[in-house]
């Protein structure tokens, strides 16, 4: 009996070093994570605990093939193996080939890494483990790829994103799925790269649309269709990206960002190698660009992401959005940052974009590109690229054509304007007492203006309660909001975002992207004026938050801010805004003509380039 408790013992040691060794991997300390391994496997060798010695041989494998040692991790994968097949765990046999697949191909013996990734896919189809079919099948396409075996590369990975969309069902909640689809991105961009290889640039703008915003069109057409059981719609093919550019008639112009990177034990190394960039014409035309960003990190040590981050900060936007008033813009490190930005978004391009000022550009970003002010590149000559285009976004090709159909649907008649709500308090941090939002007397006097334009009263003050805005949400055309914007997810549901309205003793006054969800919006436009509202968190699937919510709900057109604008030049270019709206019904145009107006007075781009307007224009 003591014995057997000895045993027991030495086993949940062993257990517990395994377990410290796998947070220190997880922490990027490799030769700590070994040092617990070495002694996990010492202890279930000594009480020949062959389950626990798997472990360990594997998690030493691991360890070293994130070191770079990848003979020595070899060794202890072989082993990880022999031990594996003679206990028949199958699991850790298809670890073991997997991994030792990972390492001949660190190695550059792609012949080996392809016998191994083989062997590990008919092991995951046999037990029908469709995770690891679907990650094996992306190893296994890079390893092609890599031998310059292109057409078996495409196929091969073809099938693993098969394999990868029938895990996201139709039963799984939306933020499930953006999770889910976060794990999946790499084989999309692994995909295009092997079709531009092969001057497939059609089929791989095909890719580059079924790999973002996946989840949000789902729930957009869900929201869309009379019948909750119909078919999830299809990624669409070249023929209809080229009718969403006719029907929007706009110059689409998509984005992807290419990694050289691949997966080691779930951490992913990566760093930005191309940019490819479609632009497709109203006309049909559709023709396939790419920028070189391995000088970004070669030459001048620095990335794409790094390079949009220090080019808001060079401005003024702090890092949550808002903009350091206190904060003295160099003139010529901005010029030199929005250039530079231009250099490598637009100038591959620029010959392709159309030569008329009126005609619309939409843009479809990528991951931090969606925080790019668009409107605020500067071209050599330090003109401003809203100086020469009328500028939209979008997170995905197909989204537009949702926003187009909701477009049609729009019922409301009435104008809703909110602003300076008496302000709600909230917690700057968990643990930290609630602190009462300040006010924004400039945000009333905004919305009394633009009430006042549209002959209506503004709601501000201890009126302005979320009851109050949803009593009034059915009837409303145009809803524009002036207050605080909040990125943080208040109800830790995945879906970060919400907007300040006046507490009324029944809540807090907070209206939450994930509130946002539950409601049915009729109005053409959302007008989101107040900080951080165009922002959320990056994923694959675009920026999960306000805009996103809106959209998702019923409005076609929202427009929303990268920052927060100072008071004044915020209420110049909204009144501006609508009064060029009153004029000619292209929410595009007029939000160009604002945005040029207000840069005469308040020349700063911190001060005009924040608003963007996703969907559609009119």
């Amino acid at each position: 009996m003591a014995l057997a408790r000895s045993i027991q013992d030495r086993e949940g040691e062993g257990n517990s070093l395994g377990g410290l060794g796998v947070a220190y991997h997880s922490l990027g300390d490799y030769p700590k994570a070994i040092d617990y391994q070495q002694q996990s496997l010492a202890i279930a060798r000594s009480i020949q605990d062959r389950q626990g010695e798997g472990k360990a041989l594997g998690n030493l494998g691991a360890a070293y093939i994130s070191l770079g040692d990848y003979k020595q991790a070899i060794d202890y994968l072989q082993q990880r193996l022999a031990l594996a097949r003679s206990i028949q765990d199958r699991q850790g046999e298809g670890k073991a080939l997997g991994n030792l697949g990972l390492a001949y191909l660190s190695l550059g013996d792609n012949k080996q890494a392809i016998n191994y990734l083989q062997q590990v896919l008919a092991l995951a189809r046999s037990i029908q483990d469709r995770q690891s079919e679907g990650q094996t099948l992306n190893n296994l396409g890079f390893a092609y790829y890599k031998q310059g075996n292109l057409t078996l590369a495409e196929s091969t990975l073809i099938a693993g994103i098969k394999v990868y969309e029938s895990l996201r069902g139709r039963d799984l909640k939306d933020n499930e799925k953006v999770s889910i689809f976060e794990t999946q991105r790499s084989i999309y961009r692994l995909l295009q790269q092997v079709l531009i290889a092969q001057n497939k640039t059609d089929a791989a703008l095909e890719i580059s649309e079924r790999g973002r915003g996946r989840a949000f069109v789902e729930l957009l057409a869900l929201r869309l269709s009379a019948n909750p059981t119909e078919q999830f719609p299809t990624p669409p093919n070249i023929a209809e990206i080229k009718q969403t550019a006719k029907s929007q008639n706009s110059t689409l112009v998509q984005y992807s960002i290419i990694y050289n990177d691949f997966t080691v034990q779930g951490k992913q190394e990566f760093k930005e190698s191309e940019l490819y960039i479609w632009v497709i014409k109203p006309t049909g035309e559709v023709t396939f660009r790419k920028a070189d960003l391995k000088p970004l990190w070669q030459k001048e040590n620095t990335t794409l992401d790094e390079l949009v981050t220090n080019s808001r900060e060079s401005i003024g936007v702090r890092g949550r959005g808002g903009i350091d008033l206190s904060y003295n813009p160099n003139p010529t490190k901005v010029k030199q940052r929005f250039q530079k930005l231009h250099e490598l978004l637009i100038n591959p391009i620029a010959d392709l974009l159309p030569k008329n000022h009126d005609e619309r550009v939409t843009f479809i970003p990528q991951s931090s590109l969606f925080l790019v002010p668009f409107a605020a590149l500067q071209d050599e000559q330090g003109k401003y690229l809203i100086e020469k285009h009328t500028i939209l976004t979008a997170p995905a090709i197909q989204v537009l054509d949702l926003t187009r159909k909701q477009r049609q649907k729009v019922s409301g008649n009435q104008v809703l304007v909110m602003g300076n709500p008496t302000m709600p308090s909230v917690a700057p941090k968990i643990g930290e007492a609630p602190q009462q939002l300040t006010p924004l007397p400039g945000a009333e006097k905004e919305a009394k203006e633009i009430a006042q334009l549209l002959n209506i009263k503004a709601i501000t003050g201890k009126e302005a309660t979320k009851a109050a805005f949803i009593q009034r949400l059915p009837q409303a055309r145009f809803i524009h909001l002036a207050t605080h914007g909040l990125l943080d997810d208040f109800k830790g549901l995945g879906v970060p975002g919400a907007v300040a309205l006046a507490p009324d003793g029944k809540d807090d006054g907070l209206l939450t992207a994930n509130e946002i969800l539950d409601l049915k919006i009729n109005a053409e436009l959302v007008v989101l004026s107040a900080c951080d509202t165009g922002q959320g968190k990056l994923t694959g699937d675009g920026v999960i938050g306000l805009s996103r919510a809106l959209i998702s709900v019923g409005a076609p057109s929202v427009i929303v801010t990268l920052w927060s604008i100072p008071d004044s030049p915020s209420a110049l270019l909204m009144g501006e805004f609508y009064r060029q709206l009153q004029k000619n019904p292209d929410k595009a145009q007029a939000l160009r003509q604002a945005m040029l107006v207000t840069m005469k007075q308040h020349p700063n781009p911190s001060n005009w380039a924040a608003f963007t307007l996703i969907g559609e224009a009119k």
